[in-house]
């Protein structure tokens, strides 16, 4: 099966199995413990966090390890509901993840104010810098690249606007760690990530904190990380994360390729299939992802069903959402109309995915849209994916969702 889908989780890749297995088997301590093994661990996992501040581009002590992003934002709203005056606001962007947008909601009822995005999906920095010379709010929060879309946000503008304000910002990197750059991510007051979007093993994700001040404390329990989170710290995924980050910020040196592939596959995708339609056109996109309006057809859940009885692992919008009905709320905030929301598609691919994969996608969609019915869908090249070359079947395995 071809796996499009690397934008939900991805399969774990070598550099980061290895990390762990050999962590898993060279630190076997508690950090915490006093003796040999767990000052090892301890070490070990100090060094980790060295090692990701230089990606980052921050102070190691500024660094928190979590049990992935979805604890991260949740510890951050946490801290600024302890924190924060009893009558400040927080504002999140229209388009952030639900762990954020519901952990806001739960902790600031009836004190958020939504940031709007334009048409192309991006956050509006103009009206931003008008809300803020009016009335600043004790937090801002958006994502540097969204999930659904793959649309890139202006977070250094959004941090800048920010600072020159005195409010902090809160940005979740989830989407963007691994896949491009990490370079100036560290300079943002609060910083979520994690890795198993890209490659990284699942369960392990840290919080950048800003400098100064006490963090107020999710998890209560214990000591550990300097006492902003309780709990034995995962120290061979952070070893394999740690590892795996570091590989990508070396791939990402020349994204040349992976860019013009995504390029010419929308192309070919808009002239072979008429009625689809990109998501964001004319706005910067991450090189793995195309959001896509497909054709009318009877029932909009018919295509994700067609594709993977062919052999194509894609989705409709986030995994977190993807089994509701409802549009995804990131379309909305687009404009983008209810109906056509329904029939919209994500690909996300990964490190591994070839050229050659994207053309069979083109050609898996293509054989969809003839057995829905679709007005002018050409004549597919190719079957099902089980007439597929045997060695592109065998580039991701079967059953990773």
């Amino acid at each position: 099966m071809l796996y499009f889908d690397h934008n939900a989780a991805a399969p774990l890749d070598p550099v980061a199995r290895s990390a762990w297995l050999q962590a898993s088997e060279q630190f076997v301590g508690n950090p915490s413990s006093l003796h040999r093994l767990g000052r090892r661990a301890e070490a070990a996992l100090n060094d980790a966090r060295s090692r990701l501040a230089v990606l980052l581009g921050c102070d190691a002590m500024d660094l928190v390890w979590t049990s992935g992003a979805t604890e991260s934002n949740n510890s951050v709203l946490h801290h600024a509901a302890k924190s924060l005056p009893a009558d400040a606001e927080v504002w999140i962007s229209s388009i952030e993840h639900p762990c954020v947008m519901e952990s806001a909601r739960t902790h600031f009822s009836g004190r958020i104010r939504i940031i709007p995005v334009t048409a192309l999906g991006t956050v509006d920095l103009e009206w931003l810098r008008e809300a803020l010379s009016a009335k600043p709010p004790g937090l801002v929060a958006m994502m540097a690249a969204n999930n659904v879309t793959g649309i890139l946000q202006p977070w250094r503008e959004v941090r800048e606007i920010c600072r020159s304000h005195g409010v902090p910002f809160f940005c979740d990197a989830v989407q963007w760690l691994g896949r491009l750059p990490a370079d100036g991510l560290g300079a943002c007051d609060w910083l979520s990530g994690c890795g198993h979007k890209a490659g990284g093993p699942r369960g392990i994700g840290f919080l950048k904190c800003p400098p100064a001040g006490r963090v107020t404390p999710l998890i209560h329990g214990g000591p550990q990380e300097e006492g902003r989170r309780a709990g034995t710290e995962n120290v061979a995924g952070a070893l394999a994360l740690v590892a795996l980050l570091e590989e990508r910020q070396r791939q990402t040196a020349d994204l040349t390729e992976r860019t013009a592939i995504r390029e010419r596959f929308i192309s070919s995708l808009l002239q072979r299939l008429p009625g689809s339609e990109i998501l964001g056109t004319g706005a910067l996109s991450l090189w793995n992802t195309v959001a896509v309006i497909m054709p009318e057809t009877d029932c909009p859940q018919r295509w994700m069903v067609k594709l993977d009885k062919l052999g194509f692992a894609v989705s409709t919008g986030s995994a977190c959402s993807s089994g509701k009905e409802e549009p995804s709320p990131v379309l909305l905030a687009m404009q983008c109309p209810p109906e056509k929301a329904s029939r919209m598609l994500r690909l996300s691919s990964g490190w591994e995915t070839t050229e050659e994969d994207w053309k069979a996608l083109l050609e898996g969609l293509m054989a969809a849209a003839k057995e829905l019915g679709v007005a002018g869908a050409g004549v597919s090249k190719v079957g099902r994916a089980s007439s597929l070359p045997e060695e592109v079947l065998r580039r991701t395995p079967d059953g990773v969702m």
